[in-house]
């Protein structure tokens, strides 16, 4: 059972919408702190953030029973995470020792009163609990309150959009065919511990640390010879590219020899056949890999390779950039409107920049009213800038190539270099967004990987709208001094 939050309050506990915010801070978590209040405490947008959460949160689950975190708790905590850019052990410490922080989130006692804490394992079951769907719904509601509360945007006002891409790194190591074959034969190496493990008398694995210590110096002496120089450097490649995929072999021979002879007395031995197969299957693929390119020579097509064995969804992006020349991950456009708000995104899967601005455009011009959007040259296609050019009455899309006169012209007059100029501003934007947790997502598995991004775009607009709010608390809190200092003059 799961509340929004705890209506009544507890003797000594400090009321949420009293959490007091320095505006004189410049802090990433006091600005996020700021939004969160100011939603907490707007009676429509706190209804419809809550709404969202008990649907799919406590959706399907009975109102009775044992009470778990509060959703707010669970909100917040998402938030703060990636707003800081920290662990789990950092947001575990933060929740227990940060005294605004647990105020906000309507756990804080004043002194002397039992104090509510959180251990390390709660926290992240129920954080984790959030899913990528749900983040995109509160995503729409977020926006909607930084325009029409914060920011004070009329509705009929057109947004001034500008979208540019950039790679949202995986957490995984640089991928070779020789180390890719070493993670796979660990894999299959750690799977058969767990057997044995589990079941004392299985035979025929006495010498299965053998097995991890003689794979693993075959594929460090093979990736020694790759990267040295030196005479005969391809001599010895190749020798110790035999030697490794000759013990390779010899495992994956053993290994298919005695799947049949494994256990599978319950649910755990099943699940790890089911593991051992998968990983045996990836072995045998980089085998295979690893033999064509080292010892026949052959230039493998770029489908055919695998970047990660646990992170597949990962794609190899060159962006053509100098350093790096190479990112792993998976590309990610962002639309940001003239008060820096993240109005869109988009994870691209195998595609190019220019394939998705007329779906980008379908989806951005059913819900907003727009009246510039600038691009980069990577998203310049004929097609896409004919049919942004419809309805938008500025469209800035530099061409790729060889410009006609016409398009000179275009491209030399005061309107689009103006504009081109504020495109700039972007950069700044994806910078702020790679330090709220872009930069590389630490999280498992192409779900939270979504979830991950999702949650970096909520993060950072909330951010974005405390920093305003904070502001105009300044500029009142400025107005009120110099109204006094006037009175005290006339007095």
């Amino acid at each position: 059972m799961r509340k929004r939050f705890e209506q009544q309050l507890a003797i000594g506990q400090v009321a949420i919408e009293s959490t007091y915010i320095s505006p004189k801070s410049n802090n990433a978590l006091d600005e996020l702190l700021a939004a969160l209040k100011a939603i907490y405490c707007h009676p429509e947008y706190n209804e419809r953030i809550f709404s969202i959460l008990e649907n799919y949160i406590n959706s399907g689950k009975k109102k009775t029973g044992r009470t778990g975190m509060d959703l707010w708790c669970i909100f917040v905590l998402s938030q703060v995470r990636l707003c800081l850019n920290v662990s789990y052990d950092m947001l575990h410490n933060l929740t227990n020792n940060h005294r605004s922080m647990r105020q906000l989130m309507g756990i804080e006692r004043d002194y002397s009163f039992e104090r509510v804490s959180f251990e390390y394992q709660n926290i992240y079951d129920n954080v984790t609990m959030i899913s990528d769907e749900l983040v995109i719904e509160l995503n729409k509601v977020i926006l909607e309150f930084g325009h029409g509360e914060v920011f004070k945007k009329k509705e009929d006002t057109a947004l001034a959009l500008k979208s540019d891409s950039f790679v949202v790194e995986s957490n995984v190591h640089f991928p070779t065919d020789y180390n890719l074959l070493w993670d796979s034969a660990r894999k299959c190496i750690e799977t058969v511990a767990k057997f044995l493990i589990k079941y004392k008398e299985l035979e025929g694995w006495r010498k299965i640390k053998n097995w991890h210590f003689e794979m693993k110096g075959l594929m460090r002496e093979l990736g020694k010879a790759s990267s040295s120089g030196g005479k005969r450097k391809d001599e010895r490649v190749m020798l110790s590219a035999k030697s490794y995929l000759k013990k390779s072999e010899a495992l994956l021979e053993k290994l298919q020899k005695e799947l049949p002879l494994f256990p599978q007395n319950d649910q755990v031995d099943i699940l790890l056949i089911i593991v051992l197969e998968h990983f045996m299957i990836l072995m045998e693929k980089h085998i295979d890999l690893v033999n064509r390119r080292l010892i026949l020579g052959e230039t493998i097509p770029h489908e055919e390779k695998l970047f990660s064995i646990f992170e597949q969804y990962t794609e190899w992006v060159k962006k053509g950039k100098m350093r790096p020349n190479v990112e792993l991950g998976k590309k990610l456009t962002i639309t940001t409107d003239q008060y820096n708000l993240i109005v869109d995104y988009q994870l691209m899967d195998e595609e190019q920049d220019r394939d998705i601005v007329i779906e980008l455009y379908e989806r951005l011009s059913k819900k907003h009213k727009i009246t510039s959007w600038s691009f980069d040259k990577g998203y310049w296609r004929k097609e896409n800038k004919e049919k942004l050019q419809q309805t938008i009455p500025k469209v800035i899309m530099p061409k790729l190539g060889r410009r006609n006169l016409a398009e000179e012209m275009e491209e030399s007059s005061y309107t689009f270099k103006h504009l081109k100029k504020k495109h700039s501003a972007i950069e700044s934007n994806i910078n702020e967004l790679e330090n709220r947790g872009l930069d590389r997502c630490p999280d498992r598995g192409i779900e939270h990987f979504n979830r991950y991004v999702s949650l970096a775009v909520c993060a950072y607009n909330l951010k974005k709208m405390g920093r305003q709010i904070l502001k105009l608390q300044r500029e009142a809190n400025e107005r009120l001094n110099n109204n006094q200092k006037k009175l005290r003059r006339v007095a």
